[in-house]
């Protein structure tokens, strides 16, 4: 692979920081900036790609994007950058925009139209299909990319204006776990920390996750630390992250859960816990010291794999630790039980009192740049604010903050992504509206959205930047939208850090934004005057504070956009009258008090028994396949990264497989070689790397090729829903 010159210094520094000296010039020879442009005009805008919410400073010159650099001051990035921030202006256009709408004739084709006849093909199928088959018979799935304001009013509308039930959103894939433990230890979803706690810990421990690559900026935060900190990774591969950590424990596939639970149960048998902070702030904590008493150190090491002198010294390391934080990802959340080991994790934390302190925390670091406000504001199965469209008095509170009759919002919750899914395949669902996602691509067990899932729609449709993806090339009718750099809003990132995204150019050909699209949608199908002052974003942005007031998440306190901008972002809660006028705090952390959001102010142990992985290896699969992130150019199904040269550079274009070499020697197997890999759900091809980043019997592909999920496992955790994409059973042979 072959970078730029200024790319190759900046990744052989030992810092790997890019100045804004050597910044401009690395924009100016790939032609990202010209050689003049105006300095005094710059537009600050959050990165619209991961959760991390890096600031970008993007000059613009007559009205247009010139190029960019990475806000030096903001207290998220601090200057750097990731590659994918260096080329987000690039993939706005990209010859495969989505133009103009499209619908399917009756040949097949699509065919251009203008938007007053896609917006009234839009109502009139969906109307058909709820007038025959009932409100329960549409769904629709939306997505952590769009603004905090979009989700809102797409929820709304769709629930509230066109009656539907059903709806939920591509977070179900990344977060779901994470949400649902936060809510059920602590009282509702509340990531806890603050990226300052990366820099601020003398043990740090992260468990199926991969900073390094899947969050770099964060990753960079860690190595700011001056403390000399621990850095332990639990994960089954040798990753980018465990080349730099001070010990690596390459545990079982999914044995993940069985070990944190020995840990807890060493931690309590040598008295390595903080009594005073379980009295005060915890319940249900001498059932947890019951539990763990039969998860042994011999238990572990027969689960895990690891020596029983590595499981004792993480527990004494745990023990030593004055400041421990523990930050887990997809490896942890994508699993059968990735609640439950989540919820270990928050255990962990609770029991040796490392909460609410500077650099402790169980961390759960988000996936999508908008997560966590899908999690918030995405009316998908919960109701604004982590409410219950069950809860008749949250309905009768919606309903009067927003003049909306309260018999207009569904007394039950949605469906949960997969259910969704079954509910197409049994037939029961007929339409479906998909906005800004692409499980063409993305979904479980992928040769089932071909043969089952999408045969049995009778009218699809996809709101997308991009006419191009395995998604928008099956839908009936395409609808056009901005993306990021073409509309304004609000994102939340991980530390639960709201910033503004500000609009450099035009929507590219007929394009409107998502929030345009749902106004036109509402005006159509005739509910319009519900929304009625919700005319800009900003308004919607009022309009949320009010929906926020007296919950966990209250951000009345921020007055404006310009608010956000002024102060780098600001972290909820930020509560009116509370903070007197006085600015925001940069950075700050939750349960310093140590009350936490459950009626008695207690956060909660809980736990369950283990349970064996539903897909195990076998003679005919006798392979445990790993999924996970490529590399830092690559970004999810490279909807975006694909279209930036400079990113195809820097990841290998076609699918490939990391096996070990001790397996690769007994198959005959050679780096480059082409490999099958096959499960009991379909097989692919790949080229084979054949290096010892694995452990004998494992193999890794990257998730970002769309074959992989024609292999991946439909097994779902029972509590998130949330699909376990990390490990199945294949088997592997040279393609002869």
């Amino acid at each position: 692979m072959k970078l730029p010159p200024i790319l190759e210094r900046v990744f052989k520094s030992k810092s790997g920081r890019l100045t804004d000296k050597l910044r401009l010039k690395q924009n100016r020879q790939l032609g990202l900036i010209p050689a003049r442009y105006d300095s005094n005009n710059i537009q600050k805008s959050i990165c619209g790609y991961c959760s991390t919410g890096c600031q970008l400073d993007i000059h613009t010159k007559s009205s247009r994007p010139g190029g960019l650099r990475h806000g030096t001051t903001h207290p998220v990035n601090l200057g750097m950058a990731c590659p994918k921030g260096w080329e987000a202006l690039e993939p706005l256009n990209a010859p495969d925009r989505g133009r103009v709408p499209l619908i399917r004739d009756v040949d097949h084709t699509f065919r251009q139209a203008e938007w007053p006849e896609a917006l009234d093909y839009f109502c009139q199928r969906f109307k058909e299909i709820q007038n025959q088959h009932g409100n329960e018979s549409v769904a629709f799935l939306g997505t952590g990319q769009i603004t905090n304001e979009e989700l809102a009013l797409m929820g709304a509308l769709a629930k509230f204006g066109m009656g539907w039930v059903h709806g939920d959103g591509n977070t179900r894939q990344c977060m779901a776990s994470a949400v649902t433990a936060y809510k059920e230890s602590f009282g509702f979803d509340a990531p806890p920390y603050t990226y300052a706690d990366l820099e601020l810990s003398d043990t740090l421990i992260f468990i199926g996750a991969n900073p390094c690559i899947a969050h770099p900026i964060l990753w960079h935060r860690v190595m700011r630390n001056p403390h000399r900190p621990k850095i332990i990774v639990i994960d089954p591969r040798a990753t980018e992250t465990t080349a730099a950590a001070t010990t690596h424990l390459a545990i079982r596939p999914k044995s993940d859960l069985t070990l944190l639970y020995a840990i807890a149960n060493i931690l309590i048998q040598n008295d390595w816990i903080d009594h005073s902070y379980i009295d005060q702030h915890t319940e249900l904590f001498d059932a947890f010291a019951r539990f763990v008493k039969s998860y042994s150190i011999d238990r572990a090491v027969e689960a895990t794999g690891l020596p029983a002198s590595s499981v004792m010294e993480l527990a004494s390391k745990i023990h030593e630790g004055k400041a421990v934080s523990f930050w887990w990802t997809m490896g942890v959340n994508q699993s059968y039980q990735g609640t439950r080991t989540a919820q270990a994790i928050i255990n962990l934390a609770l029991m040796t009192g490392n909460i609410g302190r500077p650099g402790t925390g169980a961390n759960s670091i988000t996936g999508q740049c908008n997560a966590m406000g899908s999690r918030l504001f995405s009316n998908t199965t919960s109701l604004f604010c982590g409410r219950d469209f069950e809860n008749p008095a949250d309905r009768e509170d919606i309903g009067n903050r927003l003049n909306i009759p309260a018999d207009r919002i569904p007394n039950k919750k949605s469906l949960p992504y997969h259910e969704i899914m079954k509910g197409i395949e049994k037939g029961d669902i007929k339409g479906l509206w998909i906005v800004a996602t692409n499980p063409g691509h993305s979904w479980i067990d992928q040769s089932r959205w071909f043969k089952s899932i999408r045969s049995k729609l009778e009218f699809l449709v996809v709101q997308d930047m991009y006419e191009s993806t395995e998604t928008a090339q099956e839908a009936d009718l395409f609808l056009p939208a901005a993306g990021w750099g073409e509309k304004s809003g609000t994102f939340i990132n991980s530390e639960r850090r709201f910033g503004v995204i500000e609009k450099v150019q035009d929507p590219v050909g007929e394009a409107r934004s998502d929030f345009d699209i749902f106004k036109d949608i509402a005006d159509h199908w005739g509910c319009g005057e519900l929304f009625e002052h919700w005319k800009t974003p900003e308004d919607v942005f009022q309009i949320l504070k009010t929906l926020s007031m007296h919950t966990p998440c209250d951000f009345s306190g921020i007055k404006d956009y310009s608010m956000l901008q002024k102060n780098g972002g600001i972290q909820w809660p930020h509560i009116q009258n509370q903070q007197n006028g006085d600015l925001p705090e940069k950075e700050r952390r939750l349960f310093e008090d140590g009350r936490f959001h459950h009626p008695n102010g207690r956060a909660h142990f809980v736990f369950e028994e283990t349970t064996p992985n539903p897909e195990s290896v076998c003679p005919n699969f006798p392979v445990w396949l790993l999924t996970g992130r490529g590399t830092s150019a690559q970004w999810h199904t490279q909807t975006r990264t694909a279209k930036s040269k400079m990113l195809r550079q820097m990841a290998p274009g076609s699918v490939y497989v990391e096996l070990h070499p001790a397996d690769a020697h007994e198959l005959g197997i050679k780096t480059n070689d082409l490999v099958v890999i096959r499960s009991r759900r379909g097989s692919l091809e790949a080229h084979a790397r054949v290096q010892a980043s694995v452990q004998q019997g494992q193999i890794f592909i990257p998730m970002h090729y769309p074959e992989v999920n024609q292999l991946t496992h439909p097994s779902f955790d029972p509590y998130s829903h949330q699909p376990s994409y990390k490990a199945c059973a294949v088997s592997l042979s040279k393609r002869t």
